[in-house]
């Protein structure tokens, strides 16, 4: 039985699918969790397990009289920048810093080189069909940094349609006002609309390319792990 929970884990770890391994201290049984799928039955374990990954942290849970070590094993956080600008070549290397998965988007080829960004995923494809093929966890963060309609819309309308924990758009007041209004024609709700940080960042006067890098990852990680509590932007 132990054999099979490993091959489990392993092959949900591959699968970058969150699990936890709950293991019962008095008596030693061990149960693999999956406390974010749907079809999991319900349960006092269950709910236990769901709060210790959203905390991303492992921990004993009393529950229902057993003490239980849930040990949680959450893929790496991804972060995607729609734009393979500036900002973003200051952004990615300080994000893979924090161990997270970063992916530059950018149908421009002269921009998202190799060279640009040496060691990261980059993808030149639209935003869109990327979002597609990367499907968007509650783990995931996507970024548009463009300024153009055409490159960062099908992005954000992508996002927004996922459970992405964090969505942000570079740009002023002025051009969120214009982006939302963009988007509500294409039939984004306004509820999903106020997901957007934008302008982008934590409010620091930050106005090098490092500097707004740091204000975006700042209230990213705010957003990852205080989600009911996050800085406002």
């Amino acid at each position: 039985m132990r054999r099979e929970l490993l091959a489990g884990l392993r092959a949900d770890r591959a699968a970058k699918r969150p699990v936890v391994v709950a293991t019962d201290l008095a008596g030693g049984e061990v149960r693999l969790l999956h406390p974010f799928e749907a079809g999991e039955p319900a349960g006092a374990l269950l709910r236990a397990a769901r709060g210790a990954a959203e905390r991303d942290r492992s921990e004993v849970a009393e529950v229902e009289g057993r003490e239980w070590f849930l040990r949680v094993f959450n893929p790496p956080v991804r972060v995607v920048i729609v734009g393979a600008v500036h900002v973003a070549q200051a952004l990615g290397p300080m994000c893979r810093l924090c161990g997270f998965d970063v992916h530059v988007v950018d149908p421009r080829r002269s921009f998202a080189t190799a060279e640009r960004f040496p060691g990261q995923a980059l993808s030149t494809e639209w935003p869109d069909e990327a979002l597609a093929r990367l499907h968007p966890d509650r783990r995931t963060a996507v970024v548009t940094m463009t300024h153009d309609p055409k490159i960062d819309d099908p992005g954000l309308v992508a996002a927004l349609r996922s459970p992405a924990f964090y969505v942000g758009a570079l740009g002023s007041k002025k051009t969120q006002a214009a982006r939302r209004e963009r988007l509500r024609r294409q039939g984004i709700a306004d509820a999903e609309l106020d997901r957007i940080h934008g302008p982008v960042g934590l409010a620091l006067g930050a106005v090098s390319p490092g500097e707004i890098a740091v204000s975006i990852l700042a209230q990213l990680v705010g957003r990852l792990r205080r989600p009911e509590g996050a800085p406002a932007p």
